[in-house]
């Protein structure tokens, strides 16, 4: 007796059954077309090469995702938190690389857009702030511009233990930076940077309430790029270094106005999850091939179904319960993405933030191990996919250990209380 199975319809990252809106279904419709069939063809070459993914970027350009978090006002999608990470999670599962530089531009959009609305400033920055915006906005929407998120210098400023050492000086009509950035995605594609710094005022020591957010052109002089790029994943990132020698960007180079970098970071914590879609995507699609291929439904692999063993059968079960796992906390962590959220909230993001990055890779490694000797093969994305989850956890500002960290002290302390 001969027993058809139908093929498995496709699952959005947010599950079946989770409630979308209108524009989130037709983004992540969207993200889901282009990903399947034009980030994923090209995600394995890109990967080889460690070349950056301009292609996508095209695609993304006349789709208008470079543009999901430019308002509406200003001729963008206008998403919110919540669409931007679960559009990203869907780019992620197609190419990791794609999604997590897509982040570094988006979130750009967003921190100087929707999330600043959030903050307090005097009518004065608000006002020069919306001047500002629009120039941004406008670079997005009608030209396509690029703007990368460099953040890493190789010490704690990063994780916000102490301010960055790339510093900005004010001079006339603008300001002069000088530092190094590493880390820096987007490096070779890239039109703005948007810089954190920390201004050096005079006879001060440097403070993080002093930090700036200024988006400086790849063309400008004193900026040099530098450093090979040949990592273990993430290859298509291209994120090489950044030196900043007497570079000098004018007052209207601002994403965000002065002080206001230093209220963001501490109101609207969530600011710094936004690299966990990129890995619920690769989480997703690491289960997706792995019941693909135990289905026989891999082209290439040959039509051999091998879901009939006990075995393979439990580690679908692990993975599919590691999956929703992470796939109800990421959910939950975005929708409580906010300006001032109760320690709670706070705490469950990094929970989350933690969950998505162990279990990506965990996940990948169950695949490994389930599918076998071919899995091992770089004609088919399983191994590309574990080594892009394993880099996760390394991530700043939010790495598994400072994550875990701050669970740990967090729960154990309440604000401004210590130990005799």
């Amino acid at each position: 007796m001969t027993i058809t199975v139908a093929v498995k319809p496709y699952m959005p990252i947010c599950g079946d059954d989770y409630p979308l809106t209108d524009k989130q279904k037709r983004l992540m419709s969207l993200a889901h077309d282009l990903g399947k069939n034009k980030f994923a063809p090209r995600a394995a070459q890109l990967d080889r090469d460690a070349q950056f993914p301009f292609e996508n970027y095209k695609d993304m350009k006349d789709a208008g995702l470079l543009a999901l978090c430019v308002p509406e006002a200003h001729s963008g999608q206008g998403a919110d938190y919540a669409t931007y990470a679960m559009v990203s999670a869907e780019i992620g599962r197609w190419c990791g690389a794609t999604a997590l530089t897509f982040n570094m531009h988006v979130c750009t959009m967003m921190w100087s857009g929707l999330l600043s609305e959030d903050l307090d400033m005097t009518p004065e920055q608000r006002a020069l702030h919306r001047v500002y915006q629009k120039a941004h906005f406008a670079r997005v929407v009608t030209e396509g511009a690029i703007y990368a998120q460099p953040f890493s210098e190789g010490g704690a400023s990063a994780a916000g233990a102490q301010p960055f050492g790339t510093q900005a000086v004010k001079v006339e009509g603008g300001w002069c930076i000088n530092g190094k950035k590493i880390f820096a995605s987007l490096s070779d594609a890239a039109d703005f940077f948007g810089v954190l710094c920390t201004e050096k005022k005079p006879d001060t020591d440097l403070s993080r309430r002093d930090t700036l957010y200024l988006a400086v052109p790849r063309t400008a002089p004193g900026l040099t790029i530098e450093g090979d790029w040949d990592p273990l994943g993430m290859r298509a990132t291209v994120s090489r270094n950044l030196i900043f020698k007497d570079v000098f960007v004018s007052d209207d180079a601002a994403l965000m106005p002065q002080g206001i970098y230093f209220q963001a970071a501490s109101r609207w914590p969530h600011m710094f999850m936004t690299l966990s879609p990129t890995y619920m995507g690769i989480a997703q699609a690491a289960y997706d091939f792995t019941v693909a291929y135990l289905r026989g439904e891999i082209p290439g692999t040959g039509p051999v179904k091998r879901r009939q063993f006990a075995t393979k059968q439990i580690a679908v079960a692990e993975m599919f319960v590691k999956l929703e796992q992470t796939r109800n906390l990421f959910l939950r962590a975005i929708e409580d993405a906010k300006i001032d959220p109760p320690k709670s909230s706070r705490l469950r993001a990094y929970a989350a933030q933690y969950t998505i990055m162990e279990n990506a890779q965990d996940i990948a490694r169950l695949a490994i191990r389930t599918c076998g000797g071919q899995s091992m093969l770089k004609s088919l994305p399983l191994e590309r996919l574990y080594r892009d989850a394993r880099c996760g956890s390394l991530m700043l500002p939010w790495t598994a250990e400072l994550c875990l960290d701050r669970l740990g002290r967090e729960t154990l302390y309440e604000a401004g209380e210590k130990d005799e």
